[in-house]
């Protein structure tokens, strides 16, 4: 389980990104994180690993609190926690399977890892990976051989290849194509689901949050203002969360994009088989 416990970030100048959050993610739930540009989403996840020092507050995984580890038990308590970026974080030189390998640095010898000589075990695991995300077939392609969809996937087996105990995800839907989008959430609730994995994804597509997130939490000028189920997300909470005028400019965005997707599905039925 995840807890965090008062957590606040200040900054010099005075700008607060986090104010007193607390937050409970128990095992397997995926935790999907909303709210305007600037509410605090990204230093919340950053601060769980500490990549961003948090200023108060405790975050906790398990029985260990994070924010007191020195920097050698940071470092092997960062191991249990993964991140899947928005920039799927793959090295486009390196081969599919050698960037699964990657998650494994943490675990093994600089000069294995030097001499990109892993042991047999994390070569069987990472074809395993390898499978269960659907690259069995590119495991020997250079990274930038790849689509943006089948690089978000890479990213999750490099990921899982680490063993975490807790996800976090950033912008795991940035792809313009709304159909690749659904497939790596689906494929994300699964291995959560799997695994027994927490996970706190940071998402700004809400009505895909709505579908595939068991829990929403709104995030406005670095403070939670709704932390519920997703069909308690009403149309007074989201003003809560965006503030009016920017949800209504954002349903009308959603609403446009669902017309234009509705008419390009009409299209293509329409072309002769």
């Amino acid at each position: 389980m995840l807890r965090l416990i008062g957590l606040s970030k200040s900054y010099k100048a005075g700008d607060k990104a986090l104010s007193d959050v607390s937050l409970d993610v128990p095992k397997s739930q995926i935790v999907g994180l909303i709210g305007p540009s600037g509410a605090g989403k990204s230093t919340l996840i950053r601060c769980i690993n500490r990549l961003v020092e948090p200023t108060e507050g405790e975050i906790r995984l398990g029985e260990v609190d994070l924010v007191k580890l020195g920097t050698a038990e940071l470092r092997q308590a960062r191991r249990r926690i993964g991140m899947i970026f928005q920039e799927y974080a793959l090295v486009e030189r390196l081969t599919v399977m050698e960037n699964v390998l990657s998650g494994r640095l943490g675990y093994v010898p600089f000069w294995r890892s030097w001499m990109r000589c892993y042991p047999p075990q994390d070569i069987r695991r990472a074809y395993e990976l390898l499978d269960r995300v659907g690259l069995m077939e590119h495991a020997d392609k250079r990274a930038d051989a790849l689509s943006g969809g089948q690089r978000q996937r890479g990213g999750i087996a490099r990921v899982l290849a680490q063993e975490p105990e807790l996800l976090r995800v950033d912008e795991p839907t940035a792809s313009p194509d709304p159909n690749t989008s659904r497939q790596i959430m689906r494929l994300l609730t699964e291995i959560c689901a799997e695994r027994g994995l927490p996970a706190i994804v940071n998402i700004h597509d809400v009505p895909l949050a709505q579908q595939f997130m068991q829990r929403i939490v709104g995030l406005r000028a670095g403070r939670v203002v709704f932390d519920g189920a997703p069909d308690a997300l009403t149309e007074s909470a989201l003003t809560a969360i965006y503030g009016a005028q920017d949800w209504h400019a954002m349903r009308q965005g959603d609403e446009e994009q669902a017309d234009a997707e509705a008419d390009t599905a009409r299209r293509l039925a329409e072309v002769p088989a």
